[in-house]
C-alpha cells in the first residue's frame, strides 16, 4: 500500500465514477482500475461494489475512507508544521469557530497566545458545526468553539463562557413596557432567528430555551449574521435574540436591547476537542490559558 493507491481510492470513493475520478487525478482509467485492484488485494477486502447501476462503497470501503481522510489530514498537518518550523516557528494550531461563537474574550485569548508564543502559528477557520466536528475527529482542527455540547461520541465539550441571552426589539414595540421581558410574553410575536444551517449549535440551545412557549413559534425570517438580524429588527420585522456580550457592537438607534426575565436564559460557549487525539504541549498550554481566563 502506498500514497498513490490511497489517493486513487479517495478520489474514486468521493466521485463514485471511474472516469471522473481518473480525470480528477489526471490519469487514464486503466491505471486507476489497477491501483484500486492492487489496494483491495493488499488489504484483502473489497472496497467497492461495481455493477450496471454504478460504483458504490462497501461497508469496509466506507470505514477505510474515514481513516484515509484522517491520514491525509495528518500529512497536511505535518507539512504545515514543517513549513512553520522552517520559517522559524515551532508548529501550528488550527482552531475552528462555529455558531457565531466570536466575542472580545476570544480576541483577547488569541492576542495573549500570539504574544506569549509567537513561534506557534495559530490559524482560525469559521465553519459550520458539522464541518468542525468532522475536522476535530480527523485531526484537521486542533480545537474548536461552539454553542452546544451535543457533539456526539469522540468529542470532549468543556464549558468556557456563559452569557445571558437578551432580546433585540424595534425602537417602538409593545414589549418595551417591560424592563425585563418575560419569555411567555414573546408568544405569538414574529421572530427573526439565526439560520440553523449557519448556527446549528446555537439554534439547538435557543430552541431548548424557547420550548416552554409550547405553541409553534412565529419565525418570519432566518438570517446568517448578527448585522442582518439587527437590520430586520430595526425595520420592524420582528424580535431577535443575541448574547449580552454582543451588546457593545450592536448599538443602533432603531433597536433596543432588553434582558429576559428568566433564570437560566444563558448561552454557553464550549471548547471542543477530540477525545482520541493526544494533546501536544503547545495545545495543553492553549487550553490552560483558556481555563485561566475562565477563572479570572
Amino acid at each position: 500500500m502506498d500514497l498513490r493507491h490511497l489517493r486513487c481510492f479517495v478520489a474514486l470513493a468521493e466521485e463514485l465514477h471511474f472516469t471522473r475520478a481518473a480525470e480528477r487525478l489526471h490519469i487514464e482509467q486503466p491505471p486507476l482500475s489497477r491501483a484500486i485492484k492492487e489496494l483491495e488485494d493488499d488489504l484483502g477486502v473489497v472496497l467497492f461494489d461495481r455493477d450496471r447501476r454504478g460504483t458504490r462503497l462497501t461497508a469496509a470501503g466506507t470505514v477505510f475512507l474515514q481513516d484515509a481522510r484522517r491520514l491525509f489530514s495528518i500529512l497536511d498537518q505535518a507539512r504545515e508544521n514543517a513549513l512553520a518550523v522552517a520559517a522559524g516557528m515551532r508548529g501550528s494550531l488550527r482552531i475552528a469557530v462555529s455558531d457565531g461563537a466570536i466575542d472580545p474574550r476570544l480576541s483577547a485569548f488569541l492576542a495573549r497566545s500570539r504574544a506569549e508564543e509567537p513561534e506557534i502559528e495559530i490559524r482560525m477557520s469559521e465553519v459550520p458545526l458539522a464541518e468542525q466536528l468532522r475536522g476535530l475527529r480527523s485531526g484537521d482542527f486542533s480545537i474548536g468553539f461552539a454553542h452546544t455540547a451535543d457533539v456526539g461520541d469522540g468529542i470532549v465539550a468543556e464549558p468556557i463562557w456563559r452569557d445571558p441571552l437578551v432580546i433585540a426589539l424595534p425602537a417602538r414595540h409593545a414589549l418595551l413596557a417591560y424592563r425585563e421581558v418575560p419569555l411567555q410574553e414573546l408568544r405569538g410575536h414574529p421572530l427573526v432567528l439565526c439560520d440553523p444551517q449557519v448556527c446549528e449549535g446555537y439554534c439547538r440551545e435557543l430552541a431548548r430555551l424557547l420550548r416552554s412557549l409550547e405553541h409553534k413559534l412565529n419565525v418570519v425570517e432566518e438570517v446568517s449574521s448578527l448585522d442582518m438580524m439587527l437590520t430586520l429588527v430595526g425595520a420592524g420585522y420582528g424580535v431577535g435574540f443575541m448574547t449580552a456580550t454582543k451588546i457593545p457592537v450592536s448599538q443602533r438607534p432603531d433597536v433596543v436591547i432588553r434582558p429576559l426575565a428568566m433564570d437560566g436564559a444563558v448561552i454557553t460557549t464550549y471548547l471542543l476537542r477530540s477525545g482520541s487525539i493526544s494533546l501536544s504541549a503547545s495545545l495543553e498550554r492553549i487550553i490552560c490559558r483558556l481555563r485561566e481566563g475562565l477563572d479570572s
